[in-house]
Protein backbone atom coordinates (compact mmCIF):
# COMPACT_ATOMS: atom_id res chain seq x y z
CA UNK A 1 0.00 0.00 0.00
CA UNK A 2 1.35 3.41 -0.99
CA UNK A 3 1.51 5.96 1.84
CA UNK A 4 -0.06 9.39 1.49
CA UNK A 5 2.26 12.37 1.22
CA UNK A 6 1.54 14.97 3.91
CA UNK A 7 2.61 18.60 3.80
CA UNK A 8 2.40 21.15 6.62
CA UNK A 9 3.08 24.79 5.66
CA UNK A 10 3.80 27.72 7.95
CA UNK A 11 4.78 31.36 7.71
CA UNK A 12 6.71 33.14 10.44
CA UNK A 13 8.76 36.29 10.98
CA UNK A 14 12.52 36.27 11.58
CA UNK A 15 15.45 38.64 11.22
CA UNK A 16 17.19 38.96 7.84
CA UNK A 17 20.76 37.71 8.04
CA UNK A 18 21.85 40.38 5.56
CA UNK A 19 20.45 43.63 6.94
CA UNK A 20 18.66 42.82 10.21
CA UNK A 21 15.18 43.76 8.95
CA UNK A 22 12.26 41.56 9.93
CA UNK A 23 11.22 39.30 7.06
CA UNK A 24 8.51 36.72 6.46
CA UNK A 25 9.73 33.13 6.06
CA UNK A 26 7.70 30.41 4.35
CA UNK A 27 8.31 26.81 5.33
CA UNK A 28 7.01 23.36 4.56
CA UNK A 29 7.51 20.02 6.27
CA UNK A 30 6.77 16.96 4.17
CA UNK A 31 6.27 13.32 5.10
CA UNK A 32 6.83 10.87 2.25
CA UNK A 33 6.73 7.25 3.35
CA UNK A 34 8.90 7.26 6.47
CA UNK A 35 11.00 10.33 5.66
CA UNK A 36 10.44 13.82 7.10
CA UNK A 37 11.82 16.85 5.27
CA UNK A 38 11.72 20.49 6.40
CA UNK A 39 12.50 23.39 4.03
CA UNK A 40 12.21 27.18 4.47
CA UNK A 41 12.83 30.17 2.26
CA UNK A 42 12.64 33.96 2.26
CA UNK A 43 13.52 37.05 0.23
CA UNK A 44 14.19 40.24 2.14
CA UNK A 45 12.25 43.18 0.65
CA UNK A 46 14.76 45.61 2.21
CA UNK A 47 18.12 44.28 0.95
CA UNK A 48 17.04 41.62 -1.56
CA UNK A 49 18.87 38.75 0.16
CA UNK A 50 17.28 35.43 -0.77
CA UNK A 51 17.79 32.37 1.43
CA UNK A 52 16.59 28.80 1.19
CA UNK A 53 17.39 26.22 3.86
CA UNK A 54 16.69 22.62 2.97
CA UNK A 55 16.59 20.05 5.72
CA UNK A 56 17.06 22.66 8.43
CA UNK A 57 15.74 22.69 11.98
CA UNK A 58 12.03 23.01 12.54
CA UNK A 59 11.34 26.63 13.58
CA UNK A 60 8.14 25.82 15.47
CA UNK A 61 5.85 22.96 16.28
CA UNK A 62 2.52 22.48 14.63
CA UNK A 63 -0.96 21.94 15.86
CA UNK A 64 -1.47 18.21 15.51
CA UNK A 65 -1.94 15.51 18.14
CA UNK A 66 -1.17 11.82 18.27
CA UNK A 67 -4.14 9.76 19.43
CA UNK A 68 -4.42 6.07 20.32
CA UNK A 69 -7.44 3.86 20.81
CA UNK A 70 -7.81 1.59 23.85
CA UNK A 71 -6.71 -0.95 24.81
CA UNK A 72 -3.18 0.43 24.78
CA UNK A 73 -0.06 -1.64 25.18
CA UNK A 74 2.22 0.77 27.05
CA UNK A 75 5.34 -1.39 26.65
CA UNK A 76 4.88 -1.55 22.86
CA UNK A 77 4.11 2.18 22.71
CA UNK A 78 7.23 2.95 24.74
CA UNK A 79 9.38 0.75 22.51
CA UNK A 80 8.22 2.54 19.33
CA UNK A 81 8.50 6.05 20.81
CA UNK A 82 11.97 5.39 22.25
CA UNK A 83 13.18 4.18 18.85
CA UNK A 84 11.59 7.02 16.89
CA UNK A 85 12.29 9.91 19.25
CA UNK A 86 15.69 8.74 20.50
CA UNK A 87 14.79 9.26 24.14
CA UNK A 88 15.49 7.30 27.31
CA UNK A 89 13.13 5.49 29.63
CA UNK A 90 12.32 8.51 31.81
CA UNK A 91 11.70 10.71 28.78
CA UNK A 92 9.50 8.17 27.05
CA UNK A 93 7.31 7.74 30.14
CA UNK A 94 6.60 11.47 30.08
CA UNK A 95 5.82 11.37 26.35
CA UNK A 96 3.46 8.40 26.79
CA UNK A 97 1.63 10.32 29.53
CA UNK A 98 1.33 13.33 27.21
CA UNK A 99 0.07 11.14 24.34
CA UNK A 100 -2.51 9.38 26.52
CA UNK A 101 -3.85 12.72 27.82
CA UNK A 102 -3.91 14.32 24.37
CA UNK A 103 -1.14 16.81 25.19
CA UNK A 104 1.65 15.56 22.90
CA UNK A 105 1.80 17.73 19.78
CA UNK A 106 3.87 18.45 16.72
CA UNK A 107 3.37 19.04 13.03
CA UNK A 108 0.89 16.84 11.22
CA UNK A 109 3.71 15.08 9.29
CA UNK A 110 5.59 14.36 12.56
CA UNK A 111 2.51 12.98 14.29
CA UNK A 112 1.51 10.92 11.25
CA UNK A 113 5.00 9.38 11.08
CA UNK A 114 4.69 8.30 14.72
CA UNK A 115 1.16 7.00 14.08
CA UNK A 116 2.44 4.93 11.12
CA UNK A 117 5.22 3.44 13.24
CA UNK A 118 2.74 2.60 16.03
CA UNK A 119 0.27 1.03 13.57
CA UNK A 120 3.10 -1.07 12.13
CA UNK A 121 3.61 -2.40 15.67
CA UNK A 122 -0.07 -3.33 16.03
CA UNK A 123 -1.15 -0.23 17.97
CA UNK A 124 -4.18 1.66 16.68
CA UNK A 125 -2.99 5.26 16.34
CA UNK A 126 -3.92 8.34 14.34
CA UNK A 127 -2.70 11.88 13.85
CA UNK A 128 -5.18 14.73 13.78
CA UNK A 129 -5.11 18.50 13.57
CA UNK A 130 -6.21 20.47 16.60
CA UNK A 131 -8.36 23.57 16.60
CA UNK A 132 -6.48 26.88 16.74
Amino acid sequence: MEETILVESISYSAVCQGCGAEVEWCGAQTLVGEALRWDVETTCPTCGLTLAVCGGDLPEHGRARLRMAPPMKNAAIMRVLRAELGIGLDGVRAVVDQVLTGQYSGTLPEMELLARKLRASGIEAAASRTAD
